[in-house]
């Protein structure tokens, strides 16, 4: 299967579930194919659940929802020991964090050692039990949400750990006429559940092909110029770090992947700049007290640099 037939495939599907959306299926698409993980951002009730949870049914992974709160432990993610009164003996029971997909809802909401617990699961693809190191299944892919409205009660992620993400998606409000055809198919019943449109087995072959498209030397380049304007940007209080580059190259190659191309063009890493680099960079305060946002800077960088032939 190719990656452009795959894409297909996938949105026809997820339209059975979700209206519109058909960007964000397509970078959510992008991250799972490079192994990255993704911060879903947006207000309560535009279907970010929706989406997790059909995207992980339609490529056929196992699926898990972790509601994030003040008083979750990481052993409530991650697992814990057990005494089991039939054997007489101790047994660990695997926490929420062992599926394919996870979604980790109103992140922000959890306290900073149970972020961190998720965040190294995230890292490392392994948890350690009591002592046991266990390997979660692969492909793993973690979608976090966050609420940007919300300042109370809540725990803000520290720039290094939201630099483990590979890219934050926002979700705003659907247009008039999406959400006047929501407002049709609710009223008739016309959503139903997504059916698998791939196996597990397809995903991971999907994910090795990847892995062969090719970037040029001049698109390299074209990759470090962007992250090296930001490091040196008056505006920025934070640049792009190496990390950051490098979820750009691989989430590029998988665009192209996906594209149905076997190299990848200025173009995937252009689309991909803002998703993958805003979460990770910070504007100085009196630039944002001037309205200036990071999407903006990210703009101007792009336009600035020039484009390899």
């Amino acid at each position: 299967m190719e990656g452009n037939e795959f894409m297909e495939k996938l949105v026809g599907e997820f339209s059975k579930a979700v209206v519109g959306k058909e960007d964000v299926v397509r970078l959510l698409t992008v991250a799972l194919l490079s192994k990255g993980h993704v911060l879903l951002e947006g207000v309560p009730g535009v279907a970010k659940t929706t989406i997790a949870k059909s995207f992980a049914n339609s490529i056929g992974l196992s699926f898990s929802r972790i509601q994030l709160t003040p008083d979750l432990m990481p052993a409530d993610i991650l697992g814990g020991t057990y005494y089991n009164q039939r054997t007489s003996e101790f047994q660990i029971k695997k926490g929420p964090i062992f599926a394919n997909v996870v979604l980790a809802d109103e992140i922000n909401r959890a306290t900073p050692k149970t972020q961190s617990a998720l965040l190294e699961a995230m890292q490392e693809h392994q948890v350690t039990i009591e002592g046991n190191s266990f390997h979660l299944p692969e492909p793993f892919f973690v979608i976090a949400t966050m609420n940007p409205v919300e300042h109370e009660g809540v725990y803000s992620l520290p720039e290094a750990q939201l630099d483990r993400f590979m890219m934050k998606i926002q979700i705003g409000y659907p247009n008039r006429d999406e959400e006047l055809l929501f407002l049709k198919r609710k009223e008739r019943g016309e959503f139903n559940s997504v059916d698998k449109v791939v196996s597990p087995d397809i995903v991971s072959y999907l994910i090795s092909k990847v892995s062969r498209v090719r970037v040029s030397e001049p698109v390299l380049n074209y990759i470090y110029e962007i992250a090296l304007r930001t490091r040196f940007d008056e505006r920025l209080l934070l640049g792009a770090s190496p990390r950051a580059s490098e979820h750009l190259l691989f989430s590029s190659k998988a665009l192209a992947f996906l594209m149905g191309r076997e190299y990848v063009i200025p173009d995937d890493v252009k689309e991909l700049v803002i998703p993958v680099l805003s979460h990770r960079l910070k504007v100085k305060a009196e630039y944002e007290l001037d309205g200036l946002k990071v999407e903006d800077i990210v703009g101007e960088i792009v336009e600035e640099v020039e484009v390899p032939k």
